[in-house]
C-alpha cells in the first residue's frame, strides 16, 4: 500500500503530467530561456495554494456557487483563444525567432545572439499571462481543488502530508519542464521550428479554450 506521500505524488503527476495550455507555456519560456524560474515558481506556488485550498475544504464552498466556475470558465475560454490566435499569427509572420544564434540579422547587433532569442519580453506580461493561464482555467478547480482535495480528505489525519507529495510533484514537474527544455534546442535552432512549435501550440489553446464552452454552447 502507498504512503500518503507517494500517494499524493503519484496522484499530482498524474494530473499535471499532460499536454495542456500551462505546460505548453512554461515550455516555451524554457526553450526561449527567458523568465524561467518565475514562470516554475508561479506554477508551482498556484498549484501549491490550491491544493491546500483543496484539502482545507475549500472546495465544498465552490461547490455551493456553480455559477462562480462557469464565470471561470468563459474567462478563461476566451483567454485560451485569444492566446492561440497570438501564437497562430506568430506562426504565420514570423519574426525570425530561434535558437542558437540564428535569431536573425537584427539579433547580433543588439547583442542578443548568444541568449538564442530575438527578443526578450518584459517580466509583467510574462506573469500575467501565466497566472492567467493557471487561475482562469476551471480545469484546474475541478482537478486540484476538488478531485486532489477528495482524495486527500480519505487520508484522514494523514491528509497534509498527501498534500505535501502532491506539492512535491508540482514542484518536480514544473522546474524539470522549464529547465529541461533547453535540451530540445538543438531541434529548435531554426525559425521554421518555431514556426511550428507556435503553430502547434495555436492549435492547442485554440482548441482547449473551445473546449471549455462547448458542452454548454446553445
Amino acid at each position: 500500500m502507498l504512503t500518503p506521500l507517494a500517494a499524493g505524488l503519484g496522484l499530482g503527476l498524474s494530473l499535471i503530467v499532460a499536454i495542456g495550455a500551462q505546460n505548453l507555456f512554461v515550455l516555451r519560456q524554457g526553450l526561449r530561456r527567458e523568465h524561467v524560474f518565475v514562470v516554475a515558481a508561479i506554477c508551482a506556488a498556484s498549484d501549491a495554494v490550491l491544493i491546500v485550498l483543496g484539502v482545507s475544504g475549500i472546495g465544498l464552498v465552490l461547490q455551493a456557487v456553480p455559477w462562480l466556475v462557469g464565470v471561470v470558465r468563459w474567462a478563461g475560454a476566451l483567454f485560451l483563444v485569444a492566446y492561440g490566435l497570438l501564437a497562430a499569427r506568430r506562426a504565420w509572420r514570423p519574426s525570425g525567432e530561434g535558437l542558437g544564434g540564428s535569431a536573425g540579422p537584427g539579433a547580433a547587433a543588439s547583442g542578443r545572439a548568444s541568449t538564442g532569442v530575438a527578443t526578450r519580453t518584459r517580466p509583467a506580461p510574462v506573469v500575467l499571462t501565466c497566472l492567467a493561464l493557471t487561475w482562469l482555467n476551471p480545469h484546474v478547480y475541478l482537478d486540484t481543488v476538488f478531485l486532489l482535495g477528495t482524495v486527500a480528505n480519505t487520508h484522514g489525519a494523514d491528509r497534509w502530508i498527501f498534500a505535501a507529495g502532491a506539492m512535491a510533484a508540482s514542484a518536480v514537474w514544473f522546474f524539470a519542464l522549464a529547465f529541461g527544455a533547453r535540451l530540445l534546442g538543438r531541434w529548435l535552432s531554426t525559425p521554421r521550428a518555431w514556426r511550428i512549435l507556435d503553430a502547434v501550440i495555436a492549435v492547442v489553446m485554440i482548441a482547449l479554450g473551445v473546449s471549455l464552452v462547448l458542452p454548454n454552447a446553445g
